[in-house]
């Protein structure tokens, strides 16, 4: 359940229009164009829409697929999935606990331990590195 109450008007006024599409409108961005694909400096990588740490760069790895893939989240209880049936598929779709929105797909062909990829949209992140740099 989220505990971030906003309106679709201050989604819209807070986020870009390709960071609504994806978090609030299950978009997905096209493959190798997000910022974070390639990104191995150490930090975590926190919700775009409401700060809540997702992702930390130890857990993320290079699976070819063209978005930022992660064998864990930070937290579990900071992610929350649902079944998605959209597009003919059957995938489990990724949501930040906190706000609800929309991150991504987790697929049971990751790397161990987990055995999971974390499949997650760059707009829907926001990369910290560790330190406060670039």
């Amino acid at each position: 359940m989220s505990t971030v109450d906003k309106t679709e008007a201050q989604w819209r006024e807070e986020l870009t229009p390709e960071q609504y599409r994806v978090t609030r409108e299950k978009g997905t961005e096209p493959p190798f164009s997000g910022d974070y694909n390639k990104v191995s400096t150490a930090g975590v990588f926190h919700c775009i829409c409401c700060g809540t740490p997702l992702f930390d760069t130890s857990t993320k790895y290079e699976s070819g697929s063209g978005w930022p893939s992660f064998w864990a989240p930070v937290a579990e209880k900071n992610v929350a999935t649902e079944i998605d049936l959209s597009l003919g598929m059957r995938r489990e779709e990724v949501h930040c606990r906190q706000c609800g929105a929309h991150m991504g797909h987790v697929f049971p062909d990751g790397p161990e331990p987990t055995g999971l990829r974390y499949c997650i949209n760059s707009v829907a992140l926001d990369f910290r590195p560790e330190g406060g740099g670039d």
